[in-house]
């Protein structure tokens, strides 16, 4: 269990992240992920955040971010997305067509899921199993 440290925090704060291109339109190559890994562990350490592991298909990618307490989670998906998709475009010129429906390489939406720390089961638990005074 790896813990960071802040100025008044010890934390571990995991999001697993699920960004799917517009339409669900396949146009990533093996190329296009590598240079969108790049893109993302850049925004991600403006956050002071890293990115821990990242993957991806055609018209997906999956990351699992570690970040401090003080970022808001929407904040640094819409940073995320918006840098990645910019520079996506100058990097890639070629993926300008066929990827950027109405000017958009990402929908709108996406997946962010907590992970990390024992299960919700067992920490319910143990919050239950507490000595509370009487």
């Amino acid at each position: 269990m790896k813990l960071r440290r802040g100025r008044r925090c010890v934390f571990m704060l995991h999001a697993h992240l699920i960004f799917v291109t517009k339409y669900r339109g396949k146009v990533f190559t093996e190329e296009h992920l590598v240079t969108l890994e790049k893109i993302f562990r850049r925004v991600c350490s403006d956050f002071e955040a890293d990115l821990e592991k990242f993957n991806g298909e055609q018209d997906y990618v999956h990351l699992l971010i570690n970040y401090p307490p003080k970022v808001s989670v929407s904040k640094m998906v819409n940073s995320l997305k918006g840098v990645s998709s910019r520079q996506l475009k100058q990097y890639h010129p070629e993926l300008i067509k066929p990827a950027y429906m109405k000017n958009a390489l990402w929908s709108p939406s996406y997946f962010a899921g907590s992970v990390g720390g024992a299960p919700i089961d067992i920490l319910k638990q143990y919050i239950e199993q507490q000595d509370r005074p009487h």
